[in-house]
């Protein structure tokens, strides 16, 4: 359910990009420190945003370096890490160790268990580390395991769980910033789980899964339905983020959250637009700031 909110690489300058890759491969080493090899497979781009933003909020003192990796033997590559490099690897952990569980719980997958038993121990330790986080993603995804058992179609429901799961990711300090950050959170999280719903839909009703987007995907408006919800979530965000003091890397978050987050997206559109034999792609959405939000219910 990862990997939708990244950068949009053509829009992004150069010493953005550089600074990007810094931190990205600053988690990536992070987790091998903390969680060896296995912990840096669970390396994820969402992850990476949220150090960044983090980062640019409270302005945290980066510790630099240039390093060889099994990526990359020849080269050395610039890494930035810090302490909320290490809250990000142990939250990425942390997930992944659910999301592994989940899978071992459903489909019985081998490598899921051999993850389980190779993160265990140390995912456990982070999730102590952090009651407030676990305790709220136990919560959350028991909820969602509870609606998909009853084959849910309330998409805002289901999205809603996996919305505070996020907002609670993103409360690093409980401090004056706490409001905002939590609103960003819980509508960030909700585009993450409605695009990963709608990306799935053919896969899922092909082998049976469950998908909450199955009935409305029988609408003859089901595309311009979804596209205008995705774009009401990621507006609402957006707004949040506005109001946080982020200077530091804001170029690079404002990329991600205005264009990047539509990648996924906009080359599901192509794929689709190929196979159909249009010749035409269908637009994609990049919202600027300038735009003006549009208001949404809460599901809090």
């Amino acid at each position: 359910m990862f990997g939708y909110i990244t950068i949009c690489e053509p829009e992004l300058k150069v010493k953005d990009l550089r600074k990007y890759r810094a931190y990205y491969c600053g988690l990536c080493k992070t987790l091998k420190e903390k969680y060896k090899s296995f912990g840096q497979m669970t390396l994820t781009y969402d992850m990476t945003f949220i150090v960044i933003l983090l980062n640019s909020l409270y302005e945290c003192s980066l510790d630099a370096s240039s390093h060889r990796c099994k990526a990359h033997p020849f080269k050395k590559q610039n890494m930035l890490q810090n302490e909320i490099t290490e809250y990000g690897a142990d939250m990425n952990v942390i997930l992944t160790y659910y999301h592994l569980k989940d899978d071992w719980q459903d489909e019985r997958k081998w490598g899921s268990l051999f993850g389980l038993h190779a993160l265990g121990r140390r995912a456990r330790k982070a999730a102590r580390q952090y009651p407030r986080q676990h305790r709220v993603m136990q919560r959350q995804l028991k909820a969602l395991e509870k609606l998909e058992a009853s084959k849910s179609q309330d998409i805002d429901e289901a999205a809603g769980c996996f919305g505070r799961l996020m907002e609670e990711l993103l409360v690093y300090r409980e401090d004056v910033w706490e409001n905002d950050l939590r609103r960003m959170g819980f509508f960030l999280g909700k585009f993450i789980y409605i695009m990963d719903a709608y990306e799935d839909l053919e896969k899922d009703v092909a082998e049976g899964n469950y998908n909450p987007l199955r009935m409305e995907s029988r609408r003859p408006d089901y595309e311009e339905r979804c596209r205008d919800i995705l774009c009401m979530m990621i507006a609402e965000s957006s707004a949040a983020f506005e109001k946080l003091p982020c200077l530091q890397d804001a170029d690079i978050l404002r990329n991600i959250l205005y264009m990047g987050v539509w990648n996924r997206y906009n080359r599901l559109q192509e794929m689709r637009s190929k196979k159909e034999g249009t010749g035409s792609l269908k637009p994609g959405i990049q919202k600027s700031k300038e735009e003006p939000y549009q208001g949404l219910t809460e599901n809090r």
